[in-house]
């Protein structure tokens, strides 16, 4: 059996762009790992408008929403987390997960992957099956500034079964890049391509809020037209997908009730698109 080797820190800085390598402030590459967002959570935040980052193909507790896991073997994924400091906190900034979301899926677009959506709040999607997911923590608030850590899991090549804890109740189906993509990237183009986006959304969203994301957020939306439930605070709930919110909460056609906004709460069941 070949041995994967672990990701080559130089490469992926000689992928970097000429504005992530300006404002990259610390790049970490484990061979192993627990949790990439658990580590930078206990790190110093980085300088403000500068990103810090770690990053394995061994990540062995990652965590997901509500306290789920997700593993990612080695050779199996890409796990990477991102620190982002800002001089004052933004308004709504649990919508940034919402804005991560399409700027890795258009990232994912332009390295050739195809037929990549968002599922509400933080699902990667491709052909109707969990590519990878999107997990945003607010680090630290001092004098005002905010230090977020925003961690992105992609399965890449999956060898056998993949151990989702759960995370993924809702896809029909675990896919992983190598199954939508013509020529895979290589892993350090993959890393490097992921920090520049996640830094880009990092500085609109403080420009522009959700706003600036929401119509490409509409055109990748995988629920939308969709038979959904939904776990809500207030029970289970069930309608048909109707996009979101200007604020980023979930918007449902409930047959009851009209359409209904619901900023918390999972998606356990999307059936086909309505005809």
């Amino acid at each position: 059996m070949t041995a994967i080797a672990t990701l080559d820190a130089d490469k992926i800085r000689e992928a970097c762009n000429a504005t992530l390598r300006r404002n990259l402030a610390e790049l970490e590459v484990f061979a192993t790992i627990d949790s990439t967002n658990s580590y930078l959570m206990q790190q110093p935040g980085p300088a403000a408008g500068s990103i810090r980052v770690a990053v394995s193909n061994n990540q062995t507790a990652g965590r997901g929403r509500h306290g789920k896991t997700w593993q990612s073997p080695r050779g199996t994924g890409i796990a990477l987390s991102a620190s982002y400091t800002y001089p004052k906190k933004p308004h709504n900034v649990s919508a940034l997960t919402l804005a991560l979301g399409v700027a890795i899926a258009s990232a994912l677009q332009q390295l050739g992957a195809q037929d990549v959506q968002l599922k509400w709040p933080n699902d990667l999607v491709a052909n109707d099956g969990k590519l990878g997911g999107i997990l945003s923590e607010v680090h630290n608030v001092s004098a005002g500034a905010a230090t977020i850590v925003a961690g992105v899991g992609i399965n890449t090549q999956l060898n056998g079964t993949l151990d989702v804890g759960g995370e993924a109740d809702w896809a029909r189906r675990i896919v992983d890049l190598g199954s939508v993509c013509d020529e895979m990237p290589s892993p350090e183009v993959l890393v490097a391509s992921l920090m520049g986006c996640m830094l880009d959304a990092f500085i609109e969203f403080e420009d522009a809020g959700l706003e600036a994301f929401l119509a490409r957020w509409q055109q990748l939306d995988w629920l939308r037209g969709r038979q959904i439930s939904l776990d809500a605070p207030s029970g289970q709930v069930s309608g048909v997908g109707a996009g979101i919110a200007p604020g980023g909460a979930l918007l449902v056609d409930v047959p009851s009730d009209g359409i209904r906004e619901f900023s918390s709460g999972s998606v356990v069941f999307a059936g086909e698109l309505a005809r």
